[in-house]
């Protein structure tokens, strides 16, 4: 799912799963430190058109896979990176206090089995069972900083592991004592991404970064977006990014002519499991699919990096404060009801969507979430090669914010920002900022109804809302909900929750 990443969604192993992993006496001792995918660490080859795996993928019945040979890869003609001068270029911010204390202290005093705050601060409680696909004594350690007012916190941000969100996740979500702040939270718990879900996604983009590789021998292919960022939903589409090289692709003609390559290779040789590719030829050009198999809609850019960097950017932000994600993923499903959340049809993705969020936490008087690039720079450096964007925020504690808003004054809260507060004509919503900032005069926001800033290349993610009449639609349906929550204070009255 990310190529060289530990598994998904569980906290970091404590040290004696560290201590016993054979992973580098069994490697061969000519092997230089390059990049090993999760594919080739941890899935052994298979066929998603064979009818034993769809079986067992439909039913969510299938085993874990054992390891398979390690082989090293490289990102096209980029050197392979060095681990020790990567730990380095880390470490180089450390607190001089720090440099003298043994690596096994340090260690203990993270992983100490007697500290409560070990398991409590985690974001997903340590399940009984690990599978030590790619060792933690080969992960990458970023400064250990943290949050005002929240120190000895660490590690909030689960790494990368099997499933997303392990069960039980309850003791995670925050409390809710009013009515509609536990509709908001059983509408979350309803259709929050499943591991089963994702591991749908993840089999798929193996096998696919398997053929792809056919062609382009030193491709990765990343899972990114909502099945990774901690906003996804049961029926979210799958988001592939086909990295070439670490170096731009001009998306006008490079990226097209692969996305052409990789499209002829989907509707020929895939046919039999994936079925109406299509190249779409946007701004940033995609083939859209669809995976008989798991029944899941897949969009496949190329080099499109900053969906690496902004999917760990917001996985942070859904995992520093509890009411975060089920706060987005309430907005994600008004949107999408009354129409108002896809960027073919001229109004709002998704990733504005959560943006807005976001930026409308960080805007309270009392805010409920930090600028996370402006307090842990070292951890979202947009120069930071792609193996490490996944395990930079690692370290990164719970945010503990004054503000004990229930989640139902947030909700409410949200739609009289954006209906009566925000000035839409003259203001841009920054979340890198962690405020609204005048508009830019550049010719990208000019005429523009919506501005929000991309927390890494400074675009405009609303730029697909260019007609006034969609303009005006999205502002309304945000009044429209600000009156009928303040009034009835029933998530029905703006979201029906049986249709949803």
């Amino acid at each position: 799912m990310f190529p060289n990443s530990s598994n998904l969604g569980r906290p970091p192993f404590p040290p004696k799963y560290q201590q016993q992993s054979t992973f580098f006496t069994e490697l061969p001792l000519n092997m230089p430190p390059t990049l090993l995918s999760h594919q080739q660490i941890v899935v052994r080859p298979f066929h998603l058109h064979s009818a034993v795996l769809s079986g067992a993928l439909l039913s969510g019945n299938y085993e874990t896979t054992p390891a398979v040979t390690l082989q090293p890869v490289t990102y096209g003609s980029v050197s392979p990176v060095s681990t020790p001068d990567a730990l380095t270029s880390f470490q180089g911010r450390k607190r001089r206090s720090q440099e003298s204390v043994p690596d096994d202290a340090k260690r203990r005093r993270i992983h100490s089995h007697d500290s409560d705050t070990a398991v409590v601060n985690q974001a997903v409680p340590l399940p009984k069972e690990h599978r030590l696909s790619f060792p933690a004594s080969v992960s990458v350690q970023s400064p250990m900083v943290h949050a005002s007012g929240s120190s000895g916190l660490i590690g909030c941000v689960p790494p990368l592991q099997d499933t997303l969100f392990p069960d039980p996740t309850e003791t995670r979500l925050p409390a809710a004592k009013d009515e509609l702040s536990k509709q908001i939270l059983e509408l979350f718990q309803a259709c929050r991404q499943q591991a089963i879900d994702l591991d749908r996604k993840e089999l798929c983009r193996a096998e696919l970064q398997r053929e792809i590789q056919l062609i382009f021998p030193q491709s990765r292919l990343f899972l990114v977006g909502s099945s990774l960022n901690g906003f996804g939903t049961r029926t979210s589409d799958g988001d592939l990014c086909l990295v070439i090289k670490e170096e731009p692709v001009n998306q006008k003609t490079e990226a097209r002519r692969i996305l052409s390559l990789v499209q002829k290779l989907f509707s020929t040789k895939l046919s039999s499991y994936i079925e109406r590719p299509q190249l779409i030829r946007a701004k940033v050009p995609i083939v859209k699919f669809r995976d008989k198999v798991s029944n899941v809609d897949f969009d496949l850019n190329v080099n499109n990096v900053i969906g690496i960097r902004n999917t760990f950017l917001l996985r942070t932000y859904a995992f520093i404060e509890n009411r975060v994600r089920p706060l987005v993923l309430v907005i994600k499903k008004w949107a999408s009801f009354h129409e108002i959340n896809d960027a073919s049809r001229g109004t709002l993705n998704s990733y504005s969507l959560v943006l807005m969020v976001l930026h409308y936490l960080q805007t309270l008087p009392e805010p409920i979430l930090p600028s996370l690039q402006k307090n842990y720079p070292e951890c979202f450096d947009p120069t930071m090669q792609l193996q490490f964007v996944h395990q930079a925020p690692r370290t990164i504690p719970p945010y503990v914010s004054k503000n004990g808003s229930s989640l139902g004054d947030l909700l409410i809260g949200f739609f009289k920002y954006y209906a009566r507060e925000f000035d839409w004509s003259h203001q841009m919503i920054s979340v890198r900022e962690a405020k609204a900032i005048a508009r830019p005069d550049g010719i990208e926001w000019r005429n523009k109804f919506i501005c929000v800033e991309e927390p890494f290349d400074g675009t405009n993610t609303a730029r697909a809302v260019h007609e006034k009449q969609k303009f005006d639609m999205i502002r309304g349906e945000l009044a429209q909900a600000w009156r009928l929550l303040q009034e009835k204070k029933d998530l029905n009255c703006i979201l029906p929750l049986k249709a949803v």
